[in-house]
This record gives structure tokens, sequence and C-alpha cells, in this order.
């Protein structure tokens, strides 16, 4: 006997359940029925148990307890039972709810009065009155049951319920009394059947595709929207929406203002990391207005050769230039080098006496070209804090409480330190920081943990090809979860993608880049590159390696200095080992400066043949006076490295060789050095002379980028524009040039040329107007290049007249500067580092240009890049691994040799890939296959494009119910003509991807009163934050599946998904007909849902493995994690889905 016999409570437990009370006493056709319920579900209706007894009824009133039945908001209300139940969907099946809306919305036509209360939380009781024979046999039962499938106790799921069976007549016949009187009290209740009509009407009719998209976003971002209501930017009374700022950026920036506004509220810091050429600095202005306007005190760190790009805009400067004179600009700027001047200097910009000035007193601190800092823990020269420490420690973490904006080009490579850094700017270095807010407890154990899947994703299997999805199926969600709450990065193509171009003009079409391959020598007297390349690599150039001549006694002594000196942490690492890594990087460099030009390749030999001479006189004095200077600073031989074309030099000797090391001669073998010093001078000095005689007459190469630039000159992209920039990573080869060009461009031309450099070399220039003082400045020479965007006629003082039409550059003006008057660019030298390539090219491939058309064009050393690039990698293997020992942090991999083979063997070679592929085509870093990006993990354009719709559609959304569906032609299908202009931009390989199948979001539930996985109390909550680490959208699941059943997109690919979402369905804002006609007949309108019910198999499989997967790796990697189950089916509702036919 079980306890329901002989009890009158119903608790959907061991007592029963409503639903067995509901059965029992409407077994008899034509009964008449009053409930009260705070909700009602087709899917208690449509339930095998029950439906065919409320078929049966002849009439039922139905009264809402509440009147916001039709809150469709699934984190705050239970009104959606669209379950799943076992492996299939099958008594709730929320595939088949079509069929169950359609079959509800008839009964209640036919049968059913529905009222609601008027007052909200006025009515808490629920009642279920069953009348038969005309009254004469009345039943009831009373309690907390709602008339939901988990209500009425009608799954495992179902909630544990207090409800009484009344067995009083007298009881039965006044709750009937007390019914009526609320039924016809029109004060009390209205008539809302036709709402509820309405409603059920969207389940069965079609769904435009648009709205089942943005319906997923709002449930993805439901948290999100919740903290947009609490308060902060989108209800502050600042009067920032009238600022001069906002008003003048494009609608994508707004989005990037808006959300890294809330990132700076929320969490205290923000990376804004938006591709080349978007407007990070109008952004970053926008964001200070709004702090400022809340009388925030701000602080702009940018480098010195940017300062322009700020100091217009502060309003005590005055300057003509300024666009926002009205919102008065007041914050301070200081450039990177003032980080660390010494004692009693003045910073440049502003006119600060450093000694005096408050570091800690700044609300918010901006730091442009944030990724140029890195930490140490020690500055290596002894004066003092290194520029990251000045800033983390005086700045940000000393005084008032500091957020930090950076902006950044911060890739998300192998090495995870960069990143690693300026977080812990925003963190003030503190790992438990961003807990509250992100969800990520430990910053510093998320991105080790996060470093270890980079490793194990780049060394893959031998032969086999990484990609991004497999790195993002190795990622843990808290890295996910870190990035997309920390940055916004948006690339060019989604900005193009997502935005209407005829608000902000469009970008220039790239032409496909030349690729030219150069002699050396016009006579051909010169050998080869690749001839070269094979003297050089013969070389000893024993000047670098003294330890290699010390004394057997005296080795120790000199590595234990040498590695006490540096600080190192890579004890494998000797003296020795580290004068090969010079000698190397000295082979290299020789080969980079002939790959630049003979010049340059002349002058640095000639450089190193000086240093060999100095070197054997002062061995010989030695020699002859043993007294006489003793001592030989390591310092005194290495070489002096251009800061910018031999910026990876510079770095090796700033922190790894050891320059203030000084050598006793006394403890050298002498003798031995000499011989190997004079065989080195004979060989250095042959090709030194060879290259001293090739002048400007003989410089083939020269003379290639003189028909280079005779031709663009004859005939002009874009109209009548002879703008051309020329890059070169040397200031040695950048005056050569101007030297050779500037003259016979002016005669033969008749153009004005200009060189800026921001190594020694001076900027010059022919174009030097009458009147006008600052012929040479640096930013009057830009301005005068490309006066349009520099807005030249708004300067008073710059001349109006003429311009220079060719302007050769170092990377000085690589990143930030806006030159797109230019039309044609020209990388003379290739750099290794792809993103400089692509921050050149940035200067002119802008939004928003004056041209329609750009040309690259890439100088290539040698067809044949083999030797090339396997001595660069060789090289720069060395030099990865001594930049990480010797900026003493910790190894973040654990494992040297792990480390070493890593950057030698995956990342370069990545690199190189990188390299190789621009010499056909123009790249955004962003769009490489086998590689991510910060705009890969932020959701932030999803979050963006969700607010902006909502603007015009929020009462649609809010009432769009859960469970929505729609169909939408696949590009890869046969259906494609019926998509979007969109579709017709897709390549070959793009339509491949996305073949017929479908998409489903779904959402894990939490049974009642537990966490995700049924555990109860502090362990739920334990849990559940376990939970997040395994998926970056918990509590939601996003799948892609085709219809052969493979899975294409799993839940780690979410922004692979929506991108995908958003390309099928936006502008979709009516039902295609013809496919909808085609899923209804191929599923006999909604009857047969087989084929996608085995989908959702398909996708729940995957969803398990997956997750067991992740939560292995997860458990493997953090010793304080727990082990967690996957999810089960029936804990999961359906929120949409999308049918690709």
């Amino acid at each position: 006997m079980s306890l329901s016999d002989h009890s009158l409570i119903r608790d959907n437990a061991e007592r029963g359940a409503v639903a067995d009370f509901l059965t029992a006493h409407l077994a008899e056709p034509g009964a008449e029925c009053a409930f009260v319920s705070a909700y009602f579900t087709i899917n208690a209706y449509h339930h095998s148990k029950l439906k065919g007894q409320f078929d049966g009824i002849k009439k039922l009133r139905f009264l809402f307890g509440e009147p916001n039945f039709l809150n469709l908001d699934p984190e705050k209300t239970s009104v959606k039972e669209f379950r799943l139940a076992g492996d299939q969907l099958s008594l709730y099946n929320a595939l088949k709810q079509r069929e169950a809306a359609r079959d509800c919305a008839q009964w209640i036509s036919d049968k059913v009065e529905i009222r609601s209360m008027v007052k909200p939380n006025f009515l808490h009781g629920k009642l279920y009155h069953i009348s038969q024979h005309g009254g004469k046999i009345q039943e009831a039962i009373m309690g907390s049951s709602n008339f939901t499938v988990a209500g009425l106790g009608l799954t495992k799921r179902a909630n544990r319920e207090l409800n009484m069976v009344v067995d009083s007549k007298a009881t039965v016949q006044d709750l009937k009394q007390w019914f009526e009187e609320l039924w016809t009290d029109p004060t009390l209740v209205r008539d809302v059947r036709e709402e509820v009509l309405k409603y059920l009407r969207q389940l069965y009719v079609d769904t435009p595709p648009e709205l089942v998209y943005y319906k997923t976003l709002y449930h993805l971002f439901g948290r999100f929207l919740e903290e947009q209501v609490k308060g902060g930017l989108l209800t502050e009374k600042t009067g920032f929406y009238e600022s001069e700022v906002w008003n003048q950026l494009y609608s994508f920036q707004k989005d990037g203002v808006r959300g890294a506004i809330n990132k700076l509220l929320r969490h205290g810091g923000c990376i804004i990391a938006d591709s080349v050429g978007l407007g990070k600095t109008f952004e970053a202005l926008a964001v200070i207005r709004y702090f400022e306007l809340l009388n925030g005190r701000v602080l702009v760190i940018c480098p010195k050769k940017l300062s322009e790009n700020w100091t217009i805009y502060q309003a005590h400067k005055g300057d003509s230039l300024n666009p926002f004179k009205k919102d008065r600009f007041s914050y301070t700027v200081l450039y990177h080098t003032d980080l660390n001047r010494p004692a009693g200097a003045v910073a440049a910009a502003d006119g600060i006496n450093l000694d005096n000035f408050t570091w800690g007193a700044y609300d918010l601190v901006v730091i442009d070209e944030s990724h140029n800092f890195r930490n140490s823990s020690t500055a290596k020269d002894g004066r003092g804090p290194t520029r990251y420490q000045r800033v983390l420690n005086d700045v940000i973490a000393s005084g008032v409480k500091t957020k930090v904006l950076l902006l950044s080009a911060t890739p998300v490579n192998n090495t995870l330190r960069d990143l690693r850094n300026q977080l812990y700017l925003i963190t003030e270095g503190k790992d438990d920081a961003l807990a509250a807010t992100t969800g990520v407890a430990n910053l510093g154990q998320t991105l080790k943990l996060a470093q270890s899947q980079f490793t194990q994703w780049a060394e893959g299997k031998p032969g086999h090809e990484r990609n991004a999805q497999e790195l993002f199926e190795k990622l843990d969600s808290g890295f996910f979860k870190l990035l997309d709450e920390m940055t916004i990065a948006r690339s060019r193509n989604q900005i193009k993608r997502n935005y209407d171009s005829k608000e902000m003009g469009e970008f220039p079409k790239r032409l496909k880049p030349l690729a030219v391959f150069p002699d050396i020598d016009l006579k051909g007297k010169f050998p080869s590159y690749d001839a070269v390349n094979k003297l050089i690599e013969g070389y000893q150039l024993s000047l670098y390696n003294p330890s290699r001549y010390v004394r057997e006694e005296y080795k120790a002594y000199y590595e234990d200095v040498a590695r006490q000196q540096m600080q190192l942490r890579i004890a494998t690492f000797t003296q020795a080992k580290r004068e090969m890594t010079l000698i190397n990087m000295m082979k290299i460099g020789f080969l980079k400066r002939l790959e630049s030009s003979v010049k340059s390749f002349q002058i640095s030999m000639g450089r190193t043949l000086e240093k060999m001479q100095a070197l054997q006189k002062r061995i010989h004095a030695f020699q002859t006076h043993q007294a006489a200077n003793p001592d030989i600073d390591f310092a005194d031989i290495q070489p002096e490295a251009d800061p910018e074309g031999d910026d990876d030099l510079a770095a090796v000797l700033e922190n790894f060789v050891g320059k203030n090391l000084k050598f006793n001669l006394a403890h050298l073998r002498l003798d031995d050095w000499l011989t190997d010093l004079r065989d080195d001078f004979d060989r250095l000095s042959t090709l030194e002379s060879i290259a001293a005689v090739i002048d400007g007459t003989r410089d083939a190469k020269l003379a290639d980028l003189r028909q280079l630039i005779t031709d663009k000159l004859a005939a002009p992209l874009n109209g009548q524009n002879k703008k051309i920039i020329v890059f070169t990573a040397f200031a040695d080869t950048a005056s050569y040039l101007y030297q050779q060009l500037h003259g016979w461009l002016r005669d033969t031309h008749n153009v004005h040329t200009a060189l800026v450099s921001g190594g020694a070399g001076t900027n010059q220039t022919t174009f030097t107007p009458a009147g006008f003082a600052r012929q040479t400045d640096f930013n009057a020479i830009l301005t005068n290049f490309s006066p349009v965007s520099k807005k030249r006629h708004l300067q008073a003082k710059m001349p109006q007249q003429g311009e220079i039409s060719v302007l050769i550059a170092t990377d000085c003006i690589s990143e930030g500067q806006n030159l797109q008057d230019g039309d044609y660019l020209v990388n003379y030298d290739i750099h290794w580092n792809p993103v400089r390539i692509i921050q050149r090219f940035g200067r002119i491939d802008r939004l928003g240009s004056i041209n329609t058309r750009i040309q690259l064009v890439n100088f290539w050393p040698t067809p044949h890049l083999d030797k090339y690039i396997n001595l660069k990698s060789r090289v720069e293997a060395r030099m990865a691994l001594a930049d990480i020992s010797a900026a003493g942090d910790d190894n973040l991999l654990g494992n040297d040799r792990q480390l070493e083979e890593l950057i030698a063997e995956d990342e370069l070679k990545f690199r190189d890939r990188q390299l190789l592929r621009l010499k056909d085509e123009v790249l955004d870093l962003e769009d490489l296959q086998d590689s991510v990006s910060l705009s890969d993990f932020t959701l932030d354009d999803f979050r963006a494009e969700l607010l902006r719709y909502l603007d015009a559609h929020r009462q649609e959304l809010e009432n769009a119910p859960p469970g929505l569906y729609a169909v939408v032609p696949a590009p890869g299908g046969d259906y494609a003509h019926l998509g979007g202009p969109d579709y017709d931009k897709l390549s070959d390989a793009q339509r491949q991807v996305l073949r017929p199948g479908t998409v489903f979001c779904l959402r894990q539930l939490p049974a009642p009163n537990t966490g995700l996985d049924g555990t109860t109390g502090s362990a739920a909550t334990n849990r559940d934050e376990e939970l997040d680490k395994v998926n970056p959208l918990q509590p939601h699941f996003l799948v892609y599946v085709r219809q052969d059943g493979t899975v294409r997109y799993n839940y780690v690919n979410a922004k692979q998904t929506l991108e995908m979402l958003r390309l099928l369905c936006v502008g979709q804002t009516e039902p295609i007909e013809q496919l909808c006609d085609l899923f209804s007949t191929e599923t006999g309108d909604g009857h047969d849902m087989s084929v996608t019910n085995e989908l959702l198999n398909k996708a729940l499989a995957a969803i398990k493995a997956t997750f067991r997967k992740r939560a292995n790796l997860h458990l493997k990697a953090d010793r304080a994690a727990t082990l967690m189950a996957a999810p089960e089916t029936e804990g999961f509702e359906l929120v949409t889905w999308v049918v690709l036919r």
C-alpha cells in the first residue's frame, strides 16, 4: 500500500502527484473545471497522461494568479517546460511544439475561458476544482502546484509540492464559491484568452529567422541585460550622449565604447584590441569623456611618436585642429619614456616636473600601445623601476582606486606572457582581483592552464596541421570568460559584415600584392643572397665569443658571475650558449641588412670590422704591457643595434647576453683568440669591399624601386594620386634611399620626397615652402604627406599649397598613424614579424579612405626562402627562450625542453607560414585558419547587436516564447540562392562548412533547490562554478549538427556558431515560405520529427563527450578541481533551433 492510499497530501513524490488526482476525476467525459494557477504550459495539456481527459471536458475556466503570465525570461519564471526526457524528446517533445501548440490553441478556442488577476502578488493559492453531472459530484485539490509538467508531477525532476485533496463537501463547495467571487469581479480580473491564443499562435506559425537569432541572443546574454537594467552606463545622466566625441563615432565604435565603459565599471579595466585602422584612439577619447563628466581625473600614457594623437584634444593646448573643443578634455599626457626618466626630469608633453608629480592621483589611466610594456623584477641598468613597475606600483596601485584602459595589439600566441602582464596592470598584480566579477578565481592559474593547453595544441601529432577548432576544444572555459569579460576586440571583417557601410564608408579594395625578387648588383659581381647566406654561416665571429677562450681553471667563475648578473632561471643556458645566440643574431642581422639594402649591409660589416681591429689592438697592447688594461668589458665589443631594424638584437643585448660582464685578459687564451679574429677579419673585409663598390648606379634593388615609382606616377590608381610610402626596417637604408631618390624625383617627376626616421637619422624633405619653419618636423612631414587625413586645411600655420608625394620611413610610423591619403605602400624589406607588415599597410588600409583601391608591394630577398627561414627560425627560437628567462618570469610551461621545442618547431613555423602567405595576399591576422586572436574569444559584438535590436523590438522579443525555430538556406546546400546578399561573399571553402543540418541552442536546467548537477546548498554553488570552467556559455550549449550526423561546431565553438547564425538569419525578417513548406512536408507538418530528433541525439552525445573530455583535462590541470558528471539529457531545455536546408 502506498502513502497516497491513506494520505490526502499530494507532493509529487511518495504521496502521489496532482496529475494522478486529475486523471482519476476526469476519466468520465463532460466535466466542468475551474483551475487557479500562476502559469499554464502547453505541455501540461498535451501530456499523454492527461490530453485525452482534457479533450473530454465540457468546459474549463482558467484563472491566472499572476498578471505577468506571459513573462518569458527563463531565468525568472518557470513558464516554460520544454524539457528533454531520456535520450529522445518524447513526452515533452519541444521539437513537436508546433503540433502541441496548434492542438492546445484549438482546445482553448473550443472549451476554455481564461482570465487573469490584475494585481501582481495578490493571489498565491493554486486550485483544481472538478464538477461532474451538473455539480452533483464535486472534487477539489488545493496547494502549491502550478499547471506545468513539473508542478503536476509529470517528470522525473518534478517539483516537491504541498497540495491537499479536499475531502469535505462543504469545503469543496466553499472553494467553488470563492472561485466564483474572483472570476466575476471586474476589479480583480480581466479576460486574457485572446492574448494566450496570440502567444500560442507564435508557436505553430512559421517564424522569421531573424527573430529566432535574436531570441537566441536574448537567452544567452540574459545576465548581461539584467546588469544593464541595474544601472551604469545606460542610466547615467551625465550628458555623455550629447558630447561631441560621442556623436562623431561610427555605430561600431559606439558599441565598443559602451562595452569598454561597462567593463571598466564592472571589472576596473578593459583591453581595446580592435584591428588596425578601426579608430581605437577615438573610442578611448569617448571613454575618457565619460569619466571626465563624472569628475574623474584621467592620465594618458602614449609613445612619444604618437603625441599628437592625444595632445591635439587637450583643451588647454588650444589646438586649432581639435574637433572636440566643446568637450574640454582635461586629461594629462605622459610619454612611455617619461616613466623611467631620471630625477629632476620634465615630462615633454605637458611640461610636468616629475619630481613633484603625484603618480597615484588618477581615476582612469589610458595606456596607448600597452603591448610595449614588459614585466621585469628589476631594471637591468639598476637606475630605478622599469616602465612597467612605474605604472603598476606608482600610477595604478597607489593613491586613489584607478581604472585601467589598455589600447593594445596583443595577439593570442603560444606565449601568453604579454597578455598576462597587461591583465596584471588591471588587477594591480593580484591573481584574485577578478574572481567576484568574472568568476575567474585565479588569474595566474587560469593563464598557466591556458598556456599548457596552447602547448599541447601546438605540439599536436607529427605531420598534423594545427587548427583553431582543436584549440578551442582544449582551452579551459575560464580563459574564454577572462578574455570575453576583459577585452573589446573586433576584426575588420567583423565590422564589414555586421555594420552598415553607408554610415561609415567603405574600406578601400586591396589589390593583389606585388612580389618583387630583386638582384643585388646590376653588374652581377656581388654574390647572390643565398651565396652570402652560405658564406655567413661559415663565420666564427669570435669577436662576440670571449668565453670560448677562457682558460679551463676560470670557466666556472665566469659562468657563475654571468648567471648572477643576468638572474637567469634557466641554468642550462650558459654564458657560452648566450654568446652563441648573439653570434647567430649577428649572422642573421647581416642577412637582414642585406635584405634591406646593400648599403646597410656594407655599413654593418664596416662597424663590425672596426670593432675587430680595436679588439686586436687592445690584445696586442696587453701582451706588450701586461699591467695595462687587464679587463675588457663585454659591452665594448658588442654590436650597436638599430633600435628599429635591430629590435630583436637590441632585446637580446639588453636582457640576455650580459653587456656589463668583464673578462680579465690574463684569464683568456689570447693567441687562439687573435688567430680566429684575423680569420674573421679577412673573411668579412672581402665581402665588405665588394659591397662598398655597389653604389646607386649599380644597385639592382634600387633600380627596381625606381621603376615601380615611375610606373605608379605614370598610371595612378586613384585619379591623380601620386602618394607612395616606402617602409624599411633600418635607418641606414632609409637615409640611403632618400639620398638616392629625392633629387631624381624632384627633377624627373616634379614631386617632393621626405624621410622620417625614429633612429639616429635626421628627418629630411625637399618640400621647403618659403616662410615655413617646421619643414623637417616629424608631424609636419606627415601632415604635408597626408593633408586630407591630417586636416591640414584647418592648420593656419601649415602651408596650404603643395605637398609631399613620396614618404620614406622606418617603423617609427608603422603604428597609430592615419596616412590614408596614400594608396601605394612598398615594403622595401620584409619585417620578420607579420604583425608589423600588417601594421605598416594599416597606415593606408583604413575605413573611410579617400581611395577606392590600394596597392601593397613586397620586396623579398630571394624566391627560394627555405634557407633564409630556417636560419631565422633557429635564431628566433633561442631569442624567445632568452627573452623569457631574462625577463625574470616564472617558466609558464614548466619544462625548458618543451618550451624551446615549442617555440622552435611550432610558433616560428607558424609565423613563417604567415610571412609566406603575405607574398600573395593581404591578410588580417584574425582570419588566418590556424591562428587565434582576441576577437575569437570576445562576444561583445553580439551583446551590442542585441541591445540595438531591443531598442525597436523589445516587446516582440520579450513576448516570443522559447522553443522557436526557423528554416534557412544552407550556403552549402541546394537552396543557397534563397539566402541573403552576404551569401555571395562566401568562398567555396566557407560554403562547404555551412551544409544542411540543424543548430540547437539548449539550456541546462537546475533541479529544484539544487545546483546544475543535483547538489544542494554551498556544494551546489561550488559545483556550478566548476561547470562554468568547462562550458564558456554555461548554462547554455550551442551545437551545429550536419544532416549526416557530423557535429561541425560543438558548444566550445560558440563564437563561430553565433557568427554562422548571424549570417544565416539577420535580414531574414519574414519566414522563407519555400523552405518552411519543404520542412513541413518532410516532417508531416511537425508530426514526424524523427530525423531532427536523431540530430538532437547526436548533439547531446557530443555535448556529453566534450564535457567529459574538458572536465578530465580541467581535473588533471587544476589540483583544486572536483570531478564533474556530464549533464543528463533530461536536464535540458530547448531554447531555439535553426534548420539549414
